[in-house]
């Protein structure tokens, strides 16, 4: 998604990538587990919310995700 990347904070990054492992690809911070829910979710991909904060908002107009 054009204007976002992944949080520059490495150790925040690598806890919820395992988050999204256990959950089988999942974003951690769903209760629920359905396709609107793979990472990335589809709230993140048609709002750009990223509840999690994996995915920030980029400050350069060429980051690219």
């Amino acid at each position: 998604m054009k204007g976002y990347k992944l949080n520059e904070d490495e150790n925040y990054v690598s806890k919820i990538i395992a988050g999204i492992y256990k959950k089988n690809g999942h974003c951690p911070c769903r209760v629920n587990s359905d396709d609107s829910t793979l990472c990335p979710c589809d709230e993140f991909m048609e709002q750009q919310i990223c509840r999690c904060n994996l995915f920030v908002k980029s400050k350069a107009s060429g980051d690219i995700i």
